[in-house]
């Protein structure tokens, strides 16, 4: 999920913000589908497998799985559990809320009262739908194989990763690859928001090219930096670049940081788990616009043992018991000496025996 806002502004000088929500799900349909038809995880029938015919060993025993992809039916109630109950108040009313990206061949129905808008080269359609009604879309099952079931996913102009680099508690790095399969240049905005215990080196920020083994070339491609250092317990860093990748080149930007040593009270209760980085995002300029998003990271701080204070609190209260056991004892006691005390038991009564003896006899 990732939340953009821009500031918008008319010719007069009025500013608007402008809130961009965007949340990518990856589903898998059969599964999403298996609660209302199979609530209990069970192994399908041999009958409802589906198998790939062309493989030369199939047979009634053996099933190599086909693609599910191929003539997949499903609806929207059967994904999500129910239909699509109207629309956002505060969305564009210019764009449809609801598109579906399949060929033109594909037959797909929608609730009563919606409206269907068709790309013109037939891969996609969107609906428009009113504000309160109840929406369903179901996509059948094909009559029979066509090799224009899918779509084919339009390459995107860049491709990037990012990773940490480095070994140790104290100091790390930063590693993205950034790669340009079309066969223009690209130029492009990276911008990263690091939190103010990741203190970067920003001296040590360079691009090279794959196929170089240098850092000369880091200022053709980053052609503008834009940098404002982090405050400790305020803000964060920010780093934006303008760069700009030669076609089919595949560019590593690095950089250093020094990991800053939390307060135990700033921890928190999963500490040891680490904590979110924030996934980079790149805007493609030229030749169009674009945005994309890495993936996050997990960084791992100098954590203290928790368990000390527990340790320090048990060993003090027992050497404060100890000291203070014997010093009250010392205070309160009454010390009697061993002639002074009365005698108990057999040995007294005897001896109180004797004693009353000898003064008859006197």
């Amino acid at each position: 999920m990732a939340i953009d806002v821009r500031p918008k502004c008319d010719a007069e000088g009025h500013c608007v913000l402008e809130m961009e929500e965007t949340v990518d799900m990856v589903l898998d349909v059969n599964r999403s589908k298996r609660p209302r038809d199979n609530p209990i995880p069970r192994p399908p029938p041999g009958q409802d497998l589906l198998c790939d015919t062309t493989k030369s060993y199939h047979s009634k025993d053996t099933c190599f799985p086909a693609d599910h992809l191929d003539g997949q039916d499903w609806t929207l109630s059967q994904i999500f559990g129910r239909p699509m109950k109207g629309t956002c108040p505060l969305t564009n009313p210019d764009v449809p809320p609801v598109c579906v990206q399949v060929p033109g061949t594909r037959d797909v129905f929608s609730s009563q009262g919606a409206h269907e808008i068709k790309d013109q080269d037939g891969s996609s359609r969107c609906y428009r739908i009113d504000a309160d009604a109840e929406f369903n879309l179901v996509l059948t099952k094909p009559e029979h194989d066509d090799s224009q079931l899918l779509v084919e996913p339009e390459t995107p102009l860049l491709y990037a990763e990012r990773s940490f680099t480095g070994h140790g508690q104290q100091h790390g790095g930063v590693q993205a690859i950034l790669s340009n399969p079309s066969d223009t240049d690209v130029e492009f905005v990276y911008m990263e928001s690091l939190p103010w215990f990741m203190r970067i080196y920003l001296h040590s920020l360079t691009a090279r090219i794959s196929s170089s083994t240098s850092a000369d070339n880091s200022t053709d491609l980053i052609k503008e930096i834009y940098y404002r250092p982090a405050l400790d317990r305020t803000r964060g860093t920010q780093l934006e670049l303008l760069m700009r990748i030669p076609p089919h080149c595949t560019v590593f930007l690095t950089y250093d940081f020094e990991q800053a040593i939390l307060r135990y009270t700033e921890y928190p209760p999963d500490a040891n788990r680490g904590f979110d980085v924030a996934a980079a995002v790149v805007r493609t300029l030229e030749p169009k616009e674009m945005n994309l998003r890495t993936t996050s990271l997990l960084l791992y701080l100098p954590t203290p043992d928790f368990s000390m204070p527990y340790n320090v609190i048990i060993f003090t209260s027992t050497a404060i018991a100890l000291a203070f056991g014997g010093l009250y004892n010392m205070l309160v006691r009454r010390f009697v000496g061993a002639n002074e005390g009365s005698a108990s038991g057999l040995k007294g009564k005897i001896a109180a025996l004797i004693g009353k003896l000898k003064g008859k006899k006197a």
